[in-house]
């Protein structure tokens, strides 16, 4: 049996005078005689003192960047600056060598996008250990938060027969060949013959599904991938990705908008709280990376300062009427800086929404009430038969964050939608049915989980914060 201590551990409650074994990576390798160790349970390294006389001059040779090595030693007050404690090493035993020649790796700076193509390798550098490490910190505290307030995690289906979003940028799932695929008569996929024997796709959200749990147990979330056969290469889209999506019975949207912003609040603090050595990582990496950008390209605060401010003040609540006015007054658009023109009635563009949360109010914002022919035909019918009780959330950086609404429970009012955007009555039937049999009020959210990872890393591509990101001809690993 392998017996281990973490570096964490050794870092945390260093064990003077006591021997260890740790395991890990070769982070740097100074003078022959300082070893820089990382195992991944942190984000510093643990300094091992090696008195390479007392060690065969192969086994000294063959340490080399990001080789795999086991090291059992004592654990003693450091006499060099930067750390408390190292371990002098009694011995030390290559568990995998590293043939530098062909590693595409090499103990420099490397940049995101070359670490994108080796996403195989890249965890093993101090960035993206980083952002992994919170990735997970954020998934757990995602969790936490809603058990610790009664919500029930809903496993909704990945492959569906609906269309939640109405985009029809689904992926299909069939067994059907396409090199002979079967037709009926009038020339149509004869999909009686496939697997679900009907058209099935992989999931573009839970929603609709989550709603028949909400009208059961109350109170339920998803936690899982999603899919969109966007063709899209921003670097605030993927094809796969994972998304949170609380669905709540007796609840309107001003509930729906307490719970979001309580719900990112939280979020934020627990990796400030539990993953502060991390967050130094990459707030430092931001600020060598912008340090020799002219004052107006860099970021007005620093990462930590950034979450903490967000975590600090109230969000601004505007609605999508009051956010176009705001838009129109501005001085980019009155100088023609905006690339698309804010006009009642279009969605807001990312440069739109950037310039109210990072210029206008410089905090994060809600924007409600948008109009009806933009938006999906779940959405409440506001009073004014032009605008649907819906809401955005918008970061800085990034833009929005979370999209929801208050879901429309009255029948009639649902099936008028429906027609107009042609949505067929067979094919949701069981959402109907939800409305039929003991409908309530009801509102839920979705909250794209990258997005929330990147603002909270500062990384500036979403493709970076998920282990293997897939986006149009992009599926490698």
């Amino acid at each position: 049996m392998i017996t281990r201590t973490e570096i964490t551990k050794v870092l945390q409650n260093p064990p003077l005078d006591s021997e260890v074994t740790v395991m890990g990576w070769v982070r740097a390798y100074r003078g022959r005689r300082f070893i820089a160790l990382f195992d991944g349970s942190t984000s510093q390294t643990l300094q091992i003192v090696v008195d390479f006389e007392n060690f065969p001059e192969e086994l000294i040779n063959s340490i080399k960047f990001h080789s795999c090595i086991s090291v059992t030693g004592t654990v003693v007050k450091s006499q060099g600056a930067g750390q408390d404690v190292e371990v002098v090493a009694k011995s030390l035993e290559i568990l995998g060598e590293n043939n530098l020649d062909e590693y595409p790796l090499q103990a420099k700076k490397q940049t995101v996008e070359f670490l994108r193509e080796h996403a195989h390798l890249r965890t093993r550098t101090a960035t993206f250990s980083a952002v992994f490490r919170i990735r997970h910190a954020v998934a757990y505290a995602v969790h936490k938060y809603f058990n610790d307030r009664g919500y029930y995690y809903y496993h909704t289906p990945i492959i569906t027969g609906s269309d939640a979003e109405g985009a029809g940028e689904m992926f299909r799932v069939s067994t059907l060949d396409p090199a002979d695929t079967p037709m009926t008569e009038d020339q149509q996929v004869d999909y009686n013959q496939d697997f679900f024997g009907k058209p099935t796709n992989l999931t573009v959200s839970g929603q609709l599904q989550a709603e028949i749990g909400a009208l059961a147990l109350g109170k339920v979330y998803t936690f899982g991938p999603t899919f969109r056969a966007e063709n899209s290469n921003t670097t605030r889209h993927l094809s796969e990705f994972w998304m949170i999506e609380p669905e709540v019975a007796f609840f309107d949207l001003d509930n729906d908008m307490d719970l979001a912003e309580d719900f990112v609040k939280y979020l934020i603090t627990y990796v400030l709280d539990h993953f502060a050595g991390d967050l130094e990582l990459l707030d430092k990496r931001i600020q060598d990376a912008e340090k020799n950008l002219p004052q107006a390209q860099r970021r007005p605060m620093g990462l930590i300062e950034m979450l903490r401010f967000v975590v600090d003040n109230e969000f601004e609540r505007i609605t999508y009427t009051e956010a176009i006015e705001l838009l129109r007054r501005s001085k980019p658009f009155k100088k023609g800086k905006f690339e698309f023109e804010p006009h009642w009635g279009a969605d807001l563009q990312a440069e739109h929404e950037r310039f109210l949360v990072e210029k206008h109010f410089k905090k994060p914002v809600i924007v409600r009430d948008y109009p009806k022919d933009i938006k999906a035909f779940y959405m409440r019918m506001n009073d004014d038969d032009k605008t649907v009780a819906a809401m955005d959330v918008l970061f800085p950086y990034i833009g929005e964050v979370i999209g929801g609404s208050q879901r429309e429970e009255r029948q009639s009012v649902l099936l008028e939608r429906m027609k107009e955007m042609d949505i067929p009555e067979e094919e949701l039937w069981w959402y109907l049915d939800l409305r039929r049999f003991g409908g309530a009020p009801h509102a839920g959210f979705g909250l794209g989980f990258g997005r929330m990872v990147q603002f909270i890393t500062g990384m500036t591509n979403i493709r970076d914060v998920i282990p293997f990101p897939r986006a149009p001809r992009l599926a490698e690993f």
